[in-house]
């Protein structure tokens, strides 16, 4: 792993406001960690403990379900800047099928659904930055 990588690594934690990083690439893993690192803040990493936070997100009722964040990044309804999104409200969705894009480190992720279900409500804006377990759909499982 070269330098430049490291530090490439090294300025996406302070974007994101990370305390620690594992990176394997090549064979070699590398941990970077930071010290004294500032309290994330609200509107980037919510979580679902507090009710204060989550005002603007509608609460799932019993029978609903959601989809959450497997990881930091920046949330994206669609492939492409003017493609179509891949989920909306009410369509539904079979196991597998992707129902967002998270990028982190530069890679784009696929988010698929673990089960058939129906979209109810998109809770993220395309282009939020959203922390690990961030709720991103509230679904109904069929």
């Amino acid at each position: 792993m070269t330098e430049e990588s490291i530090r490439k690594y090294a300025t996406l934690m302070k974007e994101l406001e990370l305390t620690g990083l594992e990176v394997n690439e090549n064979g070699c893993t590398v941990r970077l960690e930071r010290g004294n690192a500032p309290s994330p803040s609200p509107a980037v990493y919510r979580t679902q403990d507090s009710a204060e936070e989550r005002q603007e997100e509608p609460s799932p009722a019993s029978d609903d379900d959601v989809i959450v964040s497997p990881m930091v990044g920046v949330f994206y309804t669609s492939p492409a800047e003017n493609a179509d999104p891949y989920v909306i409200p009410g369509k539904t969705v079979r196991k597998g099928e992707t129902v967002c894009i998270i990028e982190a480190m530069k890679l784009l992720n696929e988010i698929t659904a673990e089960n058939d279900c129906v979209i109810l409500d998109v809770l993220q804006k395309n282009g939020a930055v959203i922390g690990f377990g961030t709720p991103l759909f509230r679904i109904r499982r069929t």
